[in-house]
């Protein structure tokens, strides 16, 4: 399956939650992309003592996931991005939610 996940928020439990059925979902080995977009880019910056995001969404990129950052949402906040939050496109975006077999969106 092709699981396509589209983050627009920064909620520590929500997001650590959508990263863990992508883990999962990478476990059972199906692909999986996710777009950050709206506050969903600020995803490096969640610090939560219960919801590691980040060492989750570590956890997802190591097991092949991908992920991709609204380049313009990113531009607003003066962000250049990082290895979690690359810097992407409208076209990247259309790409995933066209291509994937199921659209999980938080």
């Amino acid at each position: 399956m092709k699981l396509g996940m589209i983050v627009t928020q920064t909620d520590p439990e929500t997001v650590f939650n959508a990263l863990r059925l992508a883990l999962y979902s990478l476990e059972q080995g199906d692909e999986v992309r996710i777009f950050l977009s709206g506050r969903g880019v600020e995803i490096d910056s969640i610090v939560d003592a219960k919801f590691d995001v980040k060492s989750q969404a570590q956890k997802v990129l190591d097991a092949g996931g991908q992920f991709f950052a609204c380049g313009a949402c990113l531009e607003l906040r003066n962000s250049e991005g990082s290895e979690i939050c690359p810097l992407s496109t409208l076209k990247d975006h259309y790409e995933i939610v066209k291509n994937s077999d199921r659209l999980v969106s938080v």
